[in-house]
């Protein structure tokens, strides 16, 4: 829209210099693009991740735990470690708004399994005989069964926010051999 000067005259020209008037909803349009795109962008990752959870929950429930060691990066963000020369190792985690858990088992020799203990901040002393630590929502989620008639060690490794909780249960039915099952769930 062009605003004329009141002491100018219709007839007259424009001045040269005199600046034109700018468009007035290119300012707006580029605030909204500003907020909308990245809002929009929000939403879209939002509604992938919400999905996504579902669909690794679905691909753990059909083929189960994910043969080998878990990433470094995981390793680091769960507050776990492996013992060397460990076998049968698997792992999966999840990921969802309130909390992710990395779901770890792996078979170790006795000392392997005392300096696992030591290394995420527990000790053997901290297990106690007969208890399995590791909830049924938890098992299930990976299809783990800690039935009777086995030896049942467990300990639970808590601590503050962001660091994770670590619910540890192991089967020494074989005490020179001992199978390792880890829950470490971490919370924002």
């Amino acid at each position: 829209m062009i605003t004329m000067d009141p002491e100018r005259t219709a007839a007259e020209p424009e001045e040269p210099g005199r600046p034109r008037p700018r468009h007035r909803w290119l300012k707006p349009v580029i605030v909204f693009l500003l907020i909308a795109i990245p809002a929009g962008y929000l939403y879209i990752s939002a509604m992938q991740s919400r999905g996504g959870n579902g669909d690794k929950q679905e691909q753990a429930a059909a083929t189960g735990l994910e043969e080998g060691w878990p990433s470094r990066l995981q390793r680091r963000i769960y507050g776990v470690w492996v013992p060397p020369y460990s076998e049968d190792v698997s792992h999966f985690e999840t990921n969802a708004w309130k909390s992710s858990s990395l779901y770890l088992q792996f078979t170790t020799t006795r000392e392997g399994f005392e300096t696992f203990l030591t290394k995420v901040g527990s000790s053997p002393d901290a297990l106690k005989d007969g208890d399995v630590t590791i909830d049924e929502d938890d098992a299930a989620e990976v299809d783990w069964k800690f039935g009777d008639g086995h030896h049942w060690t467990g300990t639970v490794r808590e601590q503050d926010k962001p660091q994770p909780t670590l619910d540890i249960t192991a089967n020494l039915d074989d005490p020179e051999r001992p199978k390792v099952y880890v829950v470490s769930t971490t919370t924002p």
